[in-house]
């Protein structure tokens, strides 16, 4: 689209989560006009770490955000997958993406603070709880619970797992459960018995329960997460911690340890979900982002990294195309066949014997922009 068209094109951004922060960054930087509706009135994440890829990392500095994120966050040259007992399975770089070779590791609300820092004043909207979206020949209409109605020539529904835009427009579908709940926590360093060795990210897997460690140095923290098998599909179920400590018997000591000294009340405990491939991700002026269109499970560690990939991707269609709808076409061509496929690995949960599959999942010829 020639600049004076994206000039006068007025976005609406439905949530503002990893990827509506990062699609407000992406499309503002067209000269469009945009706006973000979040329905919490304030943004905060709770949980954990997570890694950003070199390819994420390189649309950060595309974006000129490198540095805000890198000023948070701790780069990891290479991943490690080891026995419950801690002997070594495999190990490799991380796969690069021109000239960036690192994963920058962070915690989720260190992340998102960060992004949201980098937009500009005012183009966030908080409060604001989407209850009906209309499409019509000039453009879409948003009505939010507040009261409040808006205009808009494109809308991007960002709104997560359970996304009121796919669900009006797209796809009826729920959510998946997937067998496993996660409990995740932050603690010291000092206080994570020997398992700080340096700054890269380690996962330890044994009778279907596996335990990420991922180190926090600018913060002298780390990210402990350990995902267990489990029936019970309550969103946020109630364990003990002895239940926990019951799935890592047999594991490194440095780990039970770990586990024993955690703050109960303080661990975030989710069963984990994903939802089906969406077939449709946009009409003539609607379109699905980040995990309102490809919700999936944590075991790749590609939720946030994908809904990145997406923003870029949705701008770089709008600067290329000849229209919005033409955009949307374009955007969905790159992405869904990337995401179908890590929906499709990150439903397996790196068990032992399942690595052969997985692993090269990480970078495999099909995904190299992953």
């Amino acid at each position: 689209m020639n600049t004076s068209d994206l000039k006068n094109l007025n976005i609406a951004i439905v949530g503002a989560g990893y990827g509506g922060a990062a699609a407000a960054k992406a499309l503002s930087q067209l000269g469009a006009n945009v706006n973000v509706y979040e329905q919490a009135t304030e943004v905060r994440e709770v949980g954990a770490g997570i890694g950003l890829r070199p390819s994420s990392m390189a649309a950060f500095r595309q974006w000129g955000i490198f540095d805000a994120i890198a000023a948070v966050s701790s780069a990891s040259d290479y991943f490690e997958i080891l026995s419950a007992g801690g002997d070594p399975i495999m190990k490799d770089t991380w796969p690069e993406f021109g000239d960036e070779k690192n994963t920058y590791l962070i915690h989720r609300n260190d992340f998102i603070q960060a992004l949201l820092g980098t937009l500009p004043a005012g183009m966030v909207h908080l409060g604001h709880k989407l209850e009906s979206i209309t499409e019509h020949g000039d453009g879409v209409t948003l009505a939010f619970t507040n009261g409040t109605t808006v205009e808009a020539d494109l809308v991007v529904g960002a709104d997560g797992i359970k996304s009121t835009v796919r669900k009006q427009l797209f796809s009826d579908q729920v959510p998946q459960f997937a067998g496993e709940h996660a409990y995740r926590a932050v603690v010291d360093a000092d206080a994570a018995h020997g398992l700080v060795v340096d700054d890269n990210l380690r996962m330890y897997i044994g009778k279907g329960t596996k335990v990420y460690v991922l180190p926090l140095r600018h913060r002298n923290q780390l990210s402990f997460d350990v995902t267990v098998l489990n029936p019970d599909s309550t969103w946020t179920p109630e364990v003990s911690q002895e239940d926990m400590l019951a799935t890592l018997e047999g594991f490194d000591e440095r780990i039970v340890n770990t586990a024993k000294d955690l703050e109960w009340d303080k661990v975030s405990i989710r069963a984990v979900y994903d939802i089906d491939p969406v077939d449709t991700w946009h009409s003539d002026a609607v379109v699905l982002l980040g995990d309102a269109a490809h919700s999936m499970c944590h075991h790749q560690g590609q939720g946030a990294n994908s809904a990145i990939l997406d923003a870029g991707a949705l701008a770089d269609a709008l600067r290329d195309a000849g229209s919005v709808r033409e955009a949307l076409v374009e955007y969905k061509a790159a992405r869904k066949p990337v995401t179908d496929e890590l929906q499709r690995i990150s439903r397996q949960g790196w068990t032992e014997d399942e690595l052969n599959d997985v692993f090269p999942g990480q970078k495999p010829a099909t995904q190299s922009q992953v």
